[in-house]
């Protein structure tokens, strides 16, 4: 870790608090960019903001949503820095186009797919949940909602789920 002018005892704490964290925060910034390379740029930032502002830390049992939150701060930023680069689809070889057309039609292929196009609002609390084991009310403080919007926005998250992956057992509302 570089030296920032900080004490051992500040660099204690971050390796008691911050660096086990860093397997998940990685799992969790490859989730949001699909991309290895990304994912190591957003930890790389995460930890070094996490390290400069851990005197920010009130609540020790919070690091994790605390990491989070950073690390989900950080791939925004990203993106607010650069413009990603486009392909036309109407100039891909034919090679190219089979090869996007082609896919394993396994039912995790179709699950991860149907979350892939959720929402962010909603596979966001979904992945929260379902991948990092948050509770709701940790989900509600990771993304600055309240317990209430974190609660419909997963039942949302299912029922969209649902209709993509199993349409025969989509809820039609009775009149």
């Amino acid at each position: 870790m570089p030296d920032f002018g900080v004490n051992d005892a500040h660099r204690l704490r971050f390796e008691r608090l911050v660096a086990p964290w860093r397997d998940d925060l990685y799992r969790y910034a490859f989730w949001l960019s699909r991309d290895p390379d990304l994912a190591d740029d957003v930890v790389q930032e995460a930890m070094l903001r996490a390290f400069r502002s851990l005197e920010s830390l009130q609540d020790e049992g919070s690091v994790k949503a605390w990491l989070l939150t950073i690390a989900r701060r950080e791939h925004a930023r990203v993106y607010e820095r650069k413009r990603l680069e486009t392909q036309d689809i109407d100039e891909l070889s034919t090679a190219e186009a089979a090869l996007i057309a082609t896919g394993n039609d396994t039912d995790i292929d179709d699950m991860r797919r149907a979350i892939f196009q959720l929402e962010e609002s909603y596979r966001e609390p979904l992945v929260l949940q379902v991948m990092f084991g948050f509770s709701t009310e940790e989900i509600a403080v990771t993304m600055d909602l309240t317990q209430g919007a974190v609660l419909t926005r997963l039942h949302r998250a299912r029922r969209k789920l649902i209709e993509q992956v199993r349409p025969e057992l989509r809820v039609v509302p009775v009149e």
